[in-house]
Parts: C-alpha cells; structure tokens; sequence
C-alpha cells in the first residue's frame, strides 16, 4: 500500500488539500493540547494506508473543516469538486449521530450511519476518524469518555467488523473496553499477562517445526508468525468458558501463510499428519466463508507437549482482506492497470467483480426490511422509509412522505398533541412538510395546544392518526378556548409474578433512576400481578431506559408506561 508521503508526493489534490486544511485549521487544539491538524492528518494516513483513491485521501484530510471552521461546504466544492465535497458533506452528517445507550435503537442508528454515508469512502474515512478519536480519548472527561466508548463499541466496530476489517474492529472494541468495563479490564490484564507470554514462547518455539516440515514437502511459506487473542474477544469468550483461562485454546494462534488455496489445503494436511486435531474443532473457512467474507482454515491440534494448539492457514490475499476488508477491494482496483486507477481516480466497477456486494447483502438479516440492499459502492437503505435526527442526535425511523407532526408523535404523544411548528435543518418549515433522511426536525410545542383536524389529512403514519383521533375525542372548554386535558404524571404498568421482596426491588431501580415514586397500585389478576406505579412527567427517552432495567428485574413479565 502507498504511504501517506508517497501519495502527498505524487498528487495535486492531495497536497493542496492538505495546505487547505493546515491553514483552516491553525490555532485550533484538542483536548490532549496537541494541534487539531494532527487529527485529521491521523485520519488521511489510515485512508493512505488503506489503498483508497486521492479524492478519499483530501477528503480525509478536510473532514473537520466545515464542522470546526468558517469555511462552508460550497468553497470546499469549489476549490476540490464534487466528490470531496459529497464525501466531507457525508462524513459531516455523520458526525451529528450520538449513541444515547437506548438499546432498542442501535439498529436504527447503525442503518442511519450506513444511509447518510451513501459511498463506502465515506464510511471508511469515518471510521479513520474515529479510530484515531480513540487513542486520544484520555484527554476527555469520564462521561463523554463512556459515550464515546460506548458509540464505538455498538456502531462503529460492528459496522467495521461488516465490511471485514477485522483488524480494524477488533483495535476499536480493545480501545473503548477499559473506559466501559474498568475493573473486567483490569483483572483480566492482569490475568492473562503471564499466560500471554507463556504461549507466545511456546508459539516461538513451534514456528520452526511448521517452516521445516511445509518447505520440506515442497510448499513455500511467505510467512509465519502469531497473533494473540484481543482483550475484547477474549473477555467475551472467557464469559462463555466460566472465566477459566485455561479452557481457551487460541490465546496465542500461529498464522501460516502460503501462496495459494491448494497450498493451504496441503499445508492442513502436513499439520494433521504430524500432529492429530483436536475432533470438532477444524473450521474450513475458505469452502465456507464467514458473512463479511473472512477466509482461512482453523484448525486446533495436540502439538508438542500434547498442547492444544491453534494454527490459521490462510494466502496472502485472504490475509489482506481480514486486515483491510472492503479497502482491500480498492486496493485491488488500484493496481488493475486501467487509467482510471493508474491515475487513483474513485471508480464504480462492475458489480460481479465486487464479491464484497454479496457479503454486504448479509447485513439484511440484521434489519427487519427485507427491501435493503447494497448497490456497487453506493448503499440504498430503506427505500420507502426515511431516518431522521432530533437535535440531540437521537434517530428516527418514518414512512417516506412523513411530516413533522409525524416525527412529533415518533417522539412522544404529548410532543404530537402539543406542537405548533417545527424548524428543519433550522428553517421553519409548514406541518406538512415532507421530510427527508438525514434532515435534523425541532419541534415546537405549546402547552395546552390542541391538534388540528386538518392533521389527518397529511400525516403517513397509523400512530399519528390514531393519537389525532383520540385526542380530538376528548376536549375541555375553558373561557371559550377548547384544549385538551394536561397530564401531569407518568404511570409506569408491570405485569409480574409473585415472589418476595420484589416491590423493594422495583422501587429500588425506580429511585435509583432518580426518579421519585408518587404511589404504587397491585391488582391480582390469577397467576400474574398487574403494579400501576405513579410517578412525576419523565422524558419518553428516560422512561424507556428505565423500562429495560426494570425488565431485568426476576418475575417481571411486562413494562410499559402512559401519561396520567
């Protein structure tokens, strides 16, 4: 792959990009107290690396400017083009998604990043960018240090780890693991610390024995080393092992690599001959990929010392695109000859020449619509819906034609019921609007406000017409002005089984939440009990939080929750 010095070199665009951003950004400091240029330059040396085209590179380099400085995206257009311009206007939007730890929306938010992006470029110069925001991550306070963690580890590794940057992926996941799980990080370092280093030696001693016997049976070894097990994976495996060490095998995995698939096929066999595996435990993914394309042969032996041991047998390509994934594939287009990569132009190929297409089509079964799917390098997510951000960057998820008194019942009913106008992208905008993905909705409500009739004949969603219709059933007049009742409480609805202390449990996670209990209610109903707990107005963002710990909760069956 070329170095970020040799493509800075060798392209215009790239070089006056890089001025550009130097200058647009002088004065300015991250956290850490260095200058802010050097992460975007972080970021453009991953692209580098990565093999992506000049465009991909600049843009990485600019991708900050608009957000963090008084250059607007149009001198960006007409100073670098079209392309940059949609990548760095891509990566921006982007940028505006905040994880808020509601786990029933991770999906939606993991199929809004992939929407706005529309271009994988931008996704990878995205990923660039955090990847770095990561390793400076010390210098920020302990709250934005776990949502960022957090935001890492439950959209932006997972989408890494889709397009096969494992490598990638798993760097992310061991970089946010302390600031969310501390102390398990801190045992576990301090646990497996010795027994790294015992197996690397064993792994050491092991690699000439495997170079001796392949080469001696006419098969070339381009290389062999190990690779020890991530933080992050280990964690989550030992959780499937009872925490016992001891019972991992792949702690220290030797990765041999040979020219081609035939090769790895004898290669497995040489190994077997002279050391017997482990029964169940030789995975053939080369006949059998995994869904983001990742290939090799696992196989677990009892090797010298009658140790399990667990070998990769893999060529360099395969080797290459469980390092790199989907940028591998660009790489390969690089160096095809033609002019278009000769000169690192960013080019749609032919879709059967993408194998990664099909990988990326696996994602549909991590999506209720059957309907998404990915075309050449551009992603057509939700054709007939649209996903929309509040201003706090929290995701919505509409019909296509949905208005903001859509987006107002998305949010709460009381939101619904009570709004008055709404700001778009900050412009104020009718109620019928039709919005668009990507577009950040503001409502404005009125206390006491009622909804229009007129509503029903624009709103697209059923919950909107149903809530519409019900609060229009239910006036009160006062001086002459009709308005619907206020509510003032939240009621919290429990279905649950009988066991003792659990009450004292509820309102132990109530309280915890802050949150203050007015009264609670018990009605039996045969085997099950029906708890009614009364409590101040709580944001619908809250209550659902509080919703899915008290879920946990043993013998609770059902939560839900209504104004009162």
């Amino acid at each position: 792959m070329p170095s970020f010095h040799e493509i800075y070199k060798k392209s215009e665009l790239v070089r006056k990009a890089y001025d550009f951003a130097k200058k647009a950004h002088q004065g300015q400091k991250r956290k850490n107290g260095e200058p802010f240029f050097n992460h975007p330059l972080a970021a453009a040396e991953s692209i580098a690396q990565w093999g992506l085209d000049d465009q991909t590179v600049a843009a990485a380099l600019l991708h900050d400017v608009v957000e963090d400085t008084p250059h607007p995206l149009d001198e960006i257009e007409r100073e670098f083009g079209k392309d940059v311009a949609f990548l760095v206007d891509g990566v921006t939007k982007v940028g505006k998604v905040r994880y808020r730890g509601v786990e029933s929306r991770v999906e939606n938010l993991r199929k809004f990043v992939l929407y706005l992006s529309k271009d994988i470029r931008v996704i990878l110069i995205k990923l660039a960018d955090r990847m770095h925001n990561m390793m400076t991550l010390y210098s920020l306070i302990p709250a934005k240090q776990k949502r960022i963690a957090l935001e890492t580890m439950e959209i932006y590794a997972p989408i890494a780890y889709r397009l096969g940057m494992q490598k990638l992926s798993g760097e992310m996941e061991d970089l946010a693991f302390p600031y969310i799980y501390p102390q398990e990080h801190k045992w576990l370092v301090q646990t497996v610390k010795d027994r790294y280093e015992e197996r690397e030696k064993y792994a050491e001693k092991l690699r000439p024995i495997l170079k001796e016997v392949i080469e001696k049976n006419g098969i070339k070894i381009i290389r062999i080393d190990s690779r020890a097990k991530r933080h992050t994976s280990l964690y989550k495996k030992l959780l499937r092992y009872d925490m016992d060490v001891e019972r991992i095998h792949d702690l220290v995995a030797t990765r041999v690599i040979v020219p081609t698939i035939e090769d790895c096929y004898a290669a497995l066999g040489l190994i077997h001959n002279m050391w017997p595996p482990l029964p169940g435990r030789i995975k053939d993914y080369i006949a059998l990929p995994k869904p983001n394309g990742y290939k090799s042969i696992h196989t677990t032996v009892f090797g010298p010392d009658n140790r399990y041991t667990e070998i990769q047998i893999r060529t360099p390509q395969m080797h290459e695109e469980a390092e790199l994934g989907i940028a591998a594939h660009f790489a390969y287009q690089q160096t095809k000859g033609t002019k278009a990569y000769a000169e690192r132009q960013a080019t749609f190929a032919d879709k059967k020449e993408l194998s990664w297409i099909n990988q990326l089509r696996n994602w549909q079964k991590d999506f209720t619509d059957p309907e998404e799917f990915m075309k050449a390098l551009k992603i057509e997510f939700f054709r007939d819906r649209i996903l929309a951000l509040s201003p706090k960057g929290e995701v919505f998820d509409l019909p296509s034609g949905a208005t903001p008194v859509d987006f107002a019942y998305n949010v709460h009913t009381e939101v619904g019921n009570q709004c008055s106008g709404a700001l778009v992208n900050g412009k104020i905008v009718p109620l019928d609007y039709e919005l668009k993905s990507g577009d950040i909705v503001e409502i404005i409500t009125q206390k006491n406000k009622r909804p229009s009739e007129d509503w029903l004949k624009f709103v697209k969603t059923n919950v909107s017409r149903s809530h519409i219709k019900s609060a229009l059933k239910k006036p009160s007049t006062t001086g002459g002005i009709t308005l619907i009742q206020p509510y003032n409480k939240t009621e919290l609805k429990l279905t649950t089984g009988d066991r003792l202390g659990l009450i004292k449990d509820i309102s132990t996670v109530i309280t915890g939440a802050h949150i203050n209990i007015l009264g609670i209610n018990t009605q039996r109903n045969g085997e099950f009990t029906l708890i009614k707990i009364q409590c101040p107005i709580i944001t619908k963002e809250k209550t659902e939080k509080l919703l899915v710990k008290l879920k946990k909760i043993k013998e609770v069956k059902e939560a839900s929750f209504q104004l009162v």
